[in-house]
Formats: C-alpha cells, sequence, structure tokens
C-alpha cells in the first residue's frame, strides 16, 4: 500500500515539513508492517519543547513609591511570570521604566530577556532599533537649530515626497535578503527615509550642561521598512512554534538561529539597524547644513532591539544597552537616555553587571495607558494642559494638534528613575542635555487622509442639501 500524507493524517500525525522526508523515505523502502511504519514515524516525528512550569528567575530593577506605581510594579510582574516560562529564556531584567503593554506573558517596555539560539520578533515588536542619536552644532541659538529642524523633517503617518538619496550599497543588502526584498519593503525604505513616525518619538533640542554647547537629539525606530520585517517575522516563528512548541504563547514564538531562516532574520536585524541609523543621520546633517553648523560630535544607541553574543540573544524592549559589544559603532561608551520633554536627555556610561545584564533604562516610561492619561485630565482643556506642561518651553507638534498624552505628566517620575538607576547599578549620568524645547507629531490622525476626505465629502453633501432647499 503507497503510504499518503491523508494516511499519516489518519493515523494521528500533526502534517509540517517533516511529512516529505518521511514520504520520500516510505515511497523507496520495503512495505511495513503497521507495527514497523509507526515505529518509524515516531522516530521522524520532530521533537517538541514544553515551556517551563515554573519561570527562569529574573532580576528587579524596579520599586514603588505610590499606588500607581505600585499598581504598574505589580502587572510588570505578572507578565514577566509568564513569560520567563517561554523554553528558550536564560535570563531577565526589568529596569526602573518598566511598564505593561499587550497581555499576561508579553514582554513588557522595560524589560530584558535572553534566549538560546532563539531570535523572538515580539520581544522586539514593530518598532524595531527604535533609537535615538545626538549631535552637537556647537554653541549656536539652540532656536535656530529647532527651527531648521523643523522644515526638515517629518512626523506622523506615511512617507515623504522629497525623499533623500538612497545608498546603493545598503539598497544591494536589502534586495538580497529574503525578509526585505519585496517591493512593498523597498517602497517604504525609500519613501520613509527622513521620517520620524509619531507617538513617543520626537526631535529635542537643548544645551550641553557641561560644555553649553547646541544638542539635537532624534528618537524613532525603523517606521514602515521595520514593522513589515516584524510582520514577516512574526509569522516565520509562528511557523516554527506550531512544529517545535505548540504551547507556547503565540506572543513568544521564535526563530532558531542555527536555521537558515534564523541567520537570514539576524542579517535582516542588521540591515534594518543600518537604515535606522541613516534614518537619524540624513535629519541631522539637512539640519546642520540648514544653518551652515559644524558637527562638533556625535553619537547614538537603540534601546529596542536584539544583541547577540555568541548563541545568547538579548532581546531589550526599550532598554538601553551598556557594554560596548552591544554597540560596536558607538562612542566611548556613552548612551543616550531621554526623559520628557521637560527633562534633560541624560548621556551616561556603564559597566555590565549580573542584575543589569548590560543594560540601562531608556527613558521615563509610563505608570498608565495613554488613554487613562487622558481621562485624567478631563476637568482641563487640552490648552491649559499644555501651557502648565511646557512653560518656558518651545514645545510644538509638527501636526499642529496637541496631544496630552505625550505631555510631561503622562511619564514616570523623572527623578525617581534616576534614583533607582544608581540604587541599581544602572548606568553613570556624566553629562545632562538641558531642554530647550521639541518637536512631536501629535494627534496627526486628526488631519489624516482619509479623515480630510471624509470631512470634505459632508461638506459637499451639506451644500447639496443646501441647494436642493
Amino acid at each position: 500500500m503507497k503510504i499518503t500524507g491523508k494516511i499519516l493524517v489518519a493515523m494521528g500525525y500533526t502534517p509540517g515539513k517533516w511529512f516529505s522526508e518521511v514520504l520520500d523515505h516510505l515511497y523507496e523502502s520495503e512495505e511495513m508492517t503497521m507495527t514497523e511504519l509507526k515505529a518509524y514515524v515516531d522516530s521522524k516525528v520532530p521533537q517538541t519543547i514544553a515551556p517551563f512550569e515554573v519561570g527562569v528567575p529574573y532580576f528587579k530593577n524596579i520599586s514603588a513609591d505610590n499606588d500607581i506605581e505600585a499598581a504598574n510594579v505589580a502587572s510588570v510582574f505578572e507578565t514577566m511570570a509568564e513569560l520567563m516560562k517561554t523554553p528558550t529564556i536564560v535570563g531577565g531584567a526589568v529596569m526602573p521604566d518598566a511598564c505593561p503593554t499587550g497581555g499576561k506573558g508579553q514582554i513588557p517596555v522595560g524589560g530584558v530577556v535572553a534566549t538560546k539560539n532563539a531570535i523572538h520578533p515580539a520581544m522586539h515588536s514593530a518598532d524595531v532599533c527604535c533609537s535615538v542619536m545626538m549631535t552637537s552644532f556647537g554653541h549656536v541659538d539652540p532656536k535656530l537649530v529647532l527651527d531648521a529642524a523643523h522644515s526638515v523633517t517629518h512626523f506622523g503617518g506615511g512617507g515623504r515626497q522629497d525623499t533623500f538619496d538612497f545608498p546603493e550599497d545598503l539598497m544591494e543588502r536589502i534586495q538580497g535578503n529574503v525578509f526585505l526584498n519585496s517591493k512593498k519593503s523597498i517602497q517604504l525604505a525609500k519613501s520613509h527615509l527622513g521620517t520620524q513616525g509619531d507617538g513617543n518619538h520626537f526631535l529635542y533640542v537643548g544645551k550641553s550642561e557641561k560644555t553649553g554647547e547646541t544638542i539635537m537629539v532624534t528618537h524613532h525606530g525603523s517606521r514602515g521598512f521595520g514593522a513589515l520585517l516584524f510582520r514577516k517575522g512574526m509569522q516565520a516563528a509562528e511557523n516554527f512554534r506550531q512544529v517545535i512548541s505548540p504551547k507556547t504563547l503565540a506572543k513568544n514564538a521564535w526563530i532558531p538561529y542555527d536555521q537558515e531562516e534564523g541567520k537570514q532574520y539576524w542579517e535582516a536585524l542588521q540591515i534594518v539597524r543600518a537604515w535606522t541609523k541613516l534614518n537619524h543621520e540624513v535629519l541631522h546633517n539637512a539640519t546642520g547644513a540648514k544653518i551652515g553648523a559644524q558637527i562638533e560630535n556625535r553619537f547614538w544607541n537603540e534601546h529596542n532591539f536584539v544583541f547577540r553574543e555568541g548563541d545568547t540573544f538579548y532581546h531589550a524592549k526599550g532598554a538601553t544597552p551598556l557594554k560596548d559589544a552591544f554597540v560596536p559603532d558607538g562612542k566611548d561608551g556613552l548612551r543616550l537616555v531621554p526623559l520628557n520633554m521637560s527633562e534633560p536627555v541624560l548621556i551616561v556610561k556603564g559597566e555590565a553587571t549580573e542584575n543589569n545584564m548590560g543594560f540601562a533604562p531608556h527613558g521615563a516610561g509610563r505608570n498608565m495607558s495613554r488613554t487613562a492619561h487622558i481621562r485624567s485630565k478631563g476637568h482641563k482643556t487640552i490648552r491649559e494642559v499644555f501651557d502648565e506642561e511646557t512653560a518656558g518651553l518651545d514645545v510644538r507638534f509638527f501636526s499642529a494638534h496637541i496631544d496630552i498624552s505625550e505631555l510631561p505628566s503622562a511619564y514616570k517620575n523623572a527623578q525617581t528613575v534616576q534614583d533607582q538607576m544608581k540604587e541599581f547599578g544602572l548606568g553613570e549620568v556624566v553629562d545632562r542635555i538641558m531642554p530647550y524645547g521639541c518637536i512631536m507629531a501629535g494627534d496627526w490622525q486628526k488631519d489624516a487622509p482619509w479623515r480630510v476626505r471624509k470631512r470634505k465629502r459632508m461638506e459637499e453633501l451639506a451644500e447639496q442639501e443646501k441647494a436642493e432647499i
């Protein structure tokens, strides 16, 4: 009798890539008894990996000073307890700016997770390589820098019409990677270059507390280019999960690095990293050219990425890498930790320790959701909240619509985060960039193209009704 895939399924086996190898062997082999057949097929069934019954221990570099923070910390610990049951995990840590995101068991913002031979796309999320870059323009007027930057940057949805030149060598790398070489991916790589997105991304201008130099800091990730890679990575990870660890939560699926897909995905991440660095650079260079200023100093670092040491992969979901090995193109071990628009951007250095796993916080984090924060300000007008929280600063929203969920009160107390950095040994502050002003997207969806078109249709219908009357 010829054995087919349908027969194997009828025998209770779950289809997978391994079916083809088994069927090829059975086609060429002599006829087997049912006992022999089952014994052979059983020997070829992929061995599944079950989640740990008890999660791997992790370091808790966070404490609560009030009831709101206590509720946040409890939620972080609850999701970490479930997350750490993922069978690839060998260690983890939580930073002082931690806050939950997504459902129970998903890595929180401010979380670091180390895994063996496994890349987990959900642990770096859709905002791949979210990062910060600073450039010192010397002793120039900060308003001049902010005005120039405002004229060259782009916040909000979509890409830009006046695209920047795209390096040929980077395009060749994109075209040579199976995760990145689609027409859509290439189009996004071109049109989103020089854009900063929305949410908590920003362009900040301030002065060094030590030198008085005017410094620009940009904060954004890889935009639609990286988000598309994330979606493809999640699908690849899910394909592996169904075969090798079906009881693992889908959000914690992984791509084994020792598989070809793993190596291709790792390379795709490095390409996206190079694109994101370029995305910062074109804005900094264009700003400098606009004001005719010389670049005095520049460095950058990611805080939402995957870092590798041998076969161990460190997933930092909102955590600043301190180890030089994690930032090979860094400068003098210096890293950037932004807090909020009314607070300094910290310039820090630090060593890897057992409890920090080579990382520091990435900012101030949140104690409550955006919606909850907006609701808490319901007794005041948007303008009142804005005026109170940005007094003395040049704060702009690119869309011209204020987003109060990005104002300082939306974030954790900046001093508390800094105090806990000292308490837990999470980096030393060596300078502070004191705020002059910043630009953020604002509530750009109020004037999103689809809403503008809808308003226009409504106005046209209203005019028609008037004419008929």
